[in-house]
């Protein structure tokens, strides 16, 4: 009697060929195969597990080493530093705490670099030495700096500018949040990371337009703005008295 078995795994194929063998025999042989390509079976899903770990390793890796190393920024690694820490911390929504009550910020998505520096600005706790240092009312309300030692120390730290993303359809409205930056001698419009600015004209400003990058804008606490810009100021139009900064990342 003449018997073929052929059973087939994914890409190996198994053949037993029976020649006068008892039944009770070719019942054994065929547990044997199939006890063969459970085994295979398992070291495939063993073998999957395996990669799977090590792409959780590597990602793991990965955010220790930005987690460590998060205060190498300079202005020779900026735009790969913002990149990179850019894809591990995707929040938008921002909450700036002050005396005269809350501003709650949302951060644009289409402007990746600003976005990243902003949140990483705000998780180090830059922004926590700084206060609203300049105001003009019917015009802007400034924040990010302040005489605090630790304010220049961290600037000092943090020596780099980010590359303008300025969007054409993007306007200075009433409430927009943009980046300051120095106008001589910077023909790429590149943003200083630490400053920022809010328009509190509510007929916008419209002349800003192309020349800063407006990276978000006011979705809470227009009214706090309003308080804020009301203070009285110096001949450097610094308020005379403080208004702190406390930012936190919401989501």
């Amino acid at each position: 009697m003449f018997f073929v078995y052929i059973v087939i795994q994914k890409s190996n194929i198994y053949i037993c060929i029976m020649l006068n063998i008892s039944k009770y025999n070719r019942v054994l042989l065929c547990f044997f195969i199939v006890i063969c390509v459970g085994c295979n079976f398992n070291e495939s899903l063993q073998t999957k597990k395996i990669k799977k770990n090590k792409t959780k390793v590597v990602k793991t890796i990965v955010k220790k080493i930005i987690k460590k190393e998060t205060d190498t920024i300079n202005k020779i690694n900026a735009i790969n530093f913002l990149k990179a820490y850019g894809k591990l911390n995707k929040e938008s929504l921002v909450l700036f705490k002050t005396r005269l009550g809350n501003i709650k910020i949302k951060l644009y998505n289409e402007t990746p670099l600003h976005r990243a520096s902003f949140i990483f600005l705000t998780k180090t706790g830059y922004f926590n030495t700084t206060s609203f240092h300049r105001i003009v009312p019917d015009f802007i309300v400034q924040g990010g700096n302040s005489d605090h030692p630790k304010t220049r120390k961290l600037r000092m730290k943090y020596n780099y500018r980010i590359p303008a993303e300025i969007k054409p359809y993007r306007k200075h409205k009433y409430g927009a949040l943009a980046a300051a930056r120095q106008w001589e001698n910077n023909p790429k419009k590149l943003s200083s990371p630490f400053e920022f600015y809010m328009i509190q004209d509510k007929k916008g400003s419209h002349h800003l337009d192309g020349e800063h990058t407006i990276f978000g804008e006011i979705i809470e606490g227009y009214d706090t703005m309003e308080k804020i810009a009301k203070l009285e100021t110096d001949k450097k139009e610094w308020p005379l008295k403080e208004v702190f900064i406390k930012a936190l990342v919401l989501k």
